[in-house]
């Protein structure tokens, strides 16, 4: 089956979401879901796009996508590919559309003059882990994520307001 990986349009937005809810389901965090459809078509798609996708199809039909953004490495000097989600139908696993998307990504990276294309695993999800250190991808151990969120982004943000006055 013909595998092909396209960018993302508007008209793309009712897909995208459905596919970002089925990976938020393989990872056990559809709790974790809240985005507002129109409000994220508007970050992906309207003046100033945040981040980028592409979808990756079988045959012509959309099997998976992955979603990404510019970062940048003081240390390299150079902007870096960070990709937030990659997922592929569980029907389409195997058929090497998971290697391919992350293979476009790569190429968008060296095409972009980045210094790396890098992502977060789950530490649970040793099948992807398998996957992508077939693909040579290494671990991070050394580095622990962080993250401001809710309540406390809010406070930390009034916190800056009250100090700049």
């Amino acid at each position: 089956m013909t595998i092909s990986i396209r960018p993302a349009t508007p008209a793309d937005l009712p897909l995208i979401a459905q596919l970002i809810r089925d990976l938020a389901e393989y990872e056990k965090l559809a709790h974790e879901v809240r985005f507002d459809e129109a409000v994220m078509g508007e970050k992906l798609f309207g003046e100033r796009p945040y981040a980028e996708v592409v979808i990756g199809e079988l045959g012509g039909a959309a099997q998976g996508f992955a979603l990404f953004f510019h970062n940048f490495s003081t240390f390299e000097g150079k902007p870096g590919i960070y990709l937030e989600d990659l997922f592929v139908r569980p029907a389409a696993r195997g058929s090497g559309l998971g290697k391919a998307l992350l293979s476009h990504l790569a190429m968008l990276a060296v095409e972009r003059d980045c210094a790396r294309l890098e992502w977060s695993v789950l530490d649970w999800n040793e099948p992807a882990i398998g996957f992508y250190k077939k693909l040579g991808a290494r671990l991070m151990d050394e580095w622990t994520v962080m993250r401001v969120d809710g309540t406390a982004l809010q406070q930390l943000g009034a916190a800056a307001r009250v100090s700049a006055v």
